[in-house]
């Protein structure tokens, strides 16, 4: 340990002030300065002019700083200014190393004797143990990851000089844009990538489409037609448009799939069909993947809120990892295509328009690095040549080490539900950005976001690099000509910080600062006039129906050809999937919005809460689904003196231990529960007799699942006792696709039509009558 600590000390010590403290903030170091590699600027200077929507940037009053914002330094300049740049910082934040250095380490020192204590009933050691290497990432990992020197394939050690991010300047060149051109019997010509079959290539027709400014107003105005359609597959499909020559697409047998580029078209089918359900039968397409790739095709906005884990997760990644790339490299195509007619003279630049303000195309979410690495795999299995050499994927390596899951590292096996199987498989770290780059058949993985085609992250790796207003170092340059934007396991996204995707929305297609050595002369017009969110493609897969969801369709999507949402009601709610005999009582309450918060609490306090404040109610379980709630609530509690306890997901092991403890013996009378802890742990709460269901759970399965606990713990209780289990659940009519998944869509209907505000239910068989 003395050795290792000392080689940790030696890299502190070279970072800067400023850069010790981001590193003890977010587990890495600030990957703002982003070498783009030798590449050369051009000296054209065009003027764009500013976005009405574009927010100011807070400038300093220092001289010099208005100086450097006013001329931008070359490449060149800037590189020699990185020559002294790190002499001069280590001299000047000498004297404060030391008192930094002893911070982070008494962090770290903290952490670990966390991790020592140890819980006084002992019990449910082994699930605690197993989330916390499951769902919370390791700050120590991040802290000596940024600090360690890095291998390419060929084995050249990279050292982390400056505190600058990884930017594999070796590979710069082979996938620079501006500088290749395609070899004959190449297969990334556009020549090649055409229109095939006589179809129609809706790429091109979506880039070529010139939008006037009155049709830009009315795109604007939000306002939209909505049609109906039913399909075979997705069942009913809710289509919005604001233009009326983009009309609702037909049946999904009159919607052809999308022309392929050629380098895809070898490897489609056998990895299709390994992603389709095993004892299903194999098919080159599955029926949800041609009505989805045929949507998609179209270039309009698609929500798909019935995109489970278990289920489609799958097929539906398979086939958005197919449209993103086939857009990409029909994009790289063209440009490839252009540079060589320019070197011969056959075009101008005039009719070279091919290219947005910066390169990255396509900003793809995930919630995990498994996520991550399962994406980078489907795009290297679709890339590699069928019967040839092995696919050149440049930084491997490191990909995998970063990326993927260490089986000594796994938690001992723990019984949990197949969902939470499926969403925490791999590597659960939420705190990961990576830019990819294809170009003739070759993936660089870790390319710098301004030399990337794709960028897959997380909403808190891009939260981290975004900054906010203020920062004098944020970055959001990189999201300003993105053309394809996919949110994967929104859901889950939700459960995590959903502050972080809509800030991430706040700053896509905005105009650059800087022009990031970009060719003006190559630029579409569209992506000049600040129109480019209008043709951004939105793709948002989840697993429920949500509002927040919806909002990212509604409120932050703009795309001129419309959108198409998935609306399939359940037949059966989870309510059936309860298995104890249990009465359910539905409680609605008023309500006069969404967001009324206050009537909920005011209900909850005045009606509900005093029939369970009664010693004889104790054994009282209060399932929060709202977080801000759950510490409203906390503190109501804490101040009329009740005897409770509460978990969250911040909650510590002891505490946890301590509660579920004392909660099962009746030392306590209320367990105040939030839904994210149950997301993250799935902990089975044994002694509860009584539920509270303060709102709907977000996931419908989730209601079943806790009503079930009931179960547990009652070995050898009497029949008395199971008699006088009770449930109640709040609800207003803002509530009604919740609902709908619970009870079901037919009850659900009936009960928000009844004059009458109380409902009751009972579910399981007394096999002793």
């Amino acid at each position: 340990m003395g050795k290792r600590q000392r080689k940790q000390n030696e890299a502190i010590n070279k970072l800067t002030k400023k850069q010790k403290k981001h590193l003890k903030e977010f587990g890495e170091e600030h990957p703002f300065h982003d070498s783009v590699g030798d590449r050369q600027e051009r000296t054209q200077i065009v003027h764009l002019r500013d976005s009405p929507e574009r927010r100011k940037v807070e400038r300093d009053n220092d001289d010099d700083e208005d100086a450097e914002l006013e001329e931008q330094p070359s490449a060149y300049q800037k590189l020699l200014g990185t020559l002294d740049q790190s002499e001069s910082d280590g001299e000047e934040d000498e004297s404060d190393e030391e008192e930094d250095e002893e911070e982070l380490l008494e962090g770290e020192g903290e952490e670990e004797e966390e991790d020592e204590e140890v819980d006084e009933d002992g019990e449910g050691d082994e699930e605690e143990e197993s989330e916390a290497a499951e769902a919370k990432p390791s700050l120590k990992e991040d802290d000596t990851e940024a600090d360690e020197e890095v291998l390419d394939e060929a084995g050249d050690k990279k050292a982390d000089q400056g505190g600058e991010e990884f930017t594999d300047k070796k590979h710069e060149s082979q996938f620079c844009l501006e500088t290749n051109i395609p070899t004959e019997g190449d297969p990334d010509t556009a020549e090649e990538d055409g229109a095939t079959d006589g179809k129609e290539d809706m790429f091109t027709k979506h880039t070529e489409t010139e939008l006037t400014e009155e049709e830009i107003k009315q795109l604007a105005e939000g306002k939209r037609t909505k049609t109906q359609i039913k399909w075979p597959k997705l069942g009913n499909l809710l289509c919005s448009t604001s233009m009326e020559k983009f009309p609702a697409p037909g049946q999904a047998s009159s919607l052809p799939l999308p022309p392929l580029h050629k380098a895809l078209q070898a490897n489609w089918t056998t990895l299709n069909q390994a992603l389709q359900p095993q004892g299903a039968p194999k098919k080159e397409l599955s029926d949800l993947q041609k009505e989805l790739l045929g949507l998609m095709g179209t270039y309009r906005d698609v929500y798909m809120p019935e995109c489970s884990p278990l289920a489609e997760g799958k097929e539906v990644r398979g086939a958005y990892c197919l449209h993103v790339l086939n857009h990409v490299l029909k994009a790289n195509s063209n440009v490839l295509t252009h540079n060589a007619q320019l070197k011969e003279g056959k075009i101008t630049d005039d009719e070279t328009r091919d290219q947005g303000l910066t390169r990255p195309k396509a900003l793809i979410v995930v919630p995990f690095r498994d996520g991550a690495l399962q994406v980078v795999q489907t795009f290297i299995h679709l890339l590699e040549p069928k019967d040839k050499k092995k696919m050149d994927v440049s930084n491997k390596k490191r990909f995998k080490d970063e990326f993927g899951d260490d089986p000594e590292d796994r938690p001992p096996k723990v019984a949990r539900p197949d969902d939470y199987d499926a969403i925490f498989s791999g590597n659960v770290d939420d705190h990961f950005r990576i830019g990819i780059s294809i170009l003739k058949r070759s993936i660089r993985l870790f390319a710098p976001f301004y030399s990337a085609d794709i960028i897959v992250a997380s909403p808190l790796g891009l939260r981290t690099l975004l900054g906010v207003e203020g920062e004098k170092k944020r970055d959001f340059d990189f999201l300003s000509s993105i053309e394809v934007l996919v949110l994967d396991q929104a859901d889950v996204l939700l459960m995590q910080n959903w502050e972080h995707v809509l800030h991430m929305m706040k700053h896509m297609n905005l105009q650059p600062l800087d022009s990031h050595g970009v060719d003006f002369s190559r630029v579409r017009m569209w992506n000049l006039n600040s129109w480019a969110k209008f043709y951004r493609q939105t793709l948002v897969f989840s697993s429920i129906q949500e509002p927040q969801i919806n909002n990212i369709l509604t409120k932050h999507s703009f795309n001129y050809r419309g959108q198409i949402a998935t609306k399939n009601l359940p037949k059966v709610g989870s309510i059936c999937q309860v298995l104890v005999q249990l009465p359910h009582v539905f409680q609605l309450f008023n309500s006069d919005s969404f967001m009324d918060q206050d009537a909920r609490f005011q209900f909850f306090v005045d009606k509900v809460l005093p029939q369970y404040r009664d010693s004889v109610m104790s054994h009282t379980f209060i399932y929060v689904p709202s977080y801000f709630d759950f510490v409203r609530i906390r503190n109501y509690l804490k101040k009329e003196e009740v005897n409770f306890t509460a978990l969250s997901e911040y909650s510590q092991r002891s505490e946890v231990s301590r509660a579920r403890h004392y909660f099962q013996k009746g030392n306590i009378q209320f367990l105040l529960f939030s839904e994210r802890f149950h997301f993250y742990k799935r902990y089975t709460i044994k002694g509860m007799r009584h539920l509270i269901f303060y709102g709907l759970p977000t996931y419908p399965h989730f209601y079943s699942e806790v009503c079930n606990m009931l179960q547990a713990g009652s070995a050898g209780a009497d029949g008395s006792e199971a008699a006088s289990w009770t449930c109640t659940a709040l609800y207003s009519r803002y509530d009604a696709h919740k609902l709908a998944a619970i009870a079901g869509a037919e009850r659900a209907a009936q009960m928000l039509q009844s004059k009458k505000p109380v409902h009751l239910f009972i579910t399981g068989e007394d096999k002793t009558s």
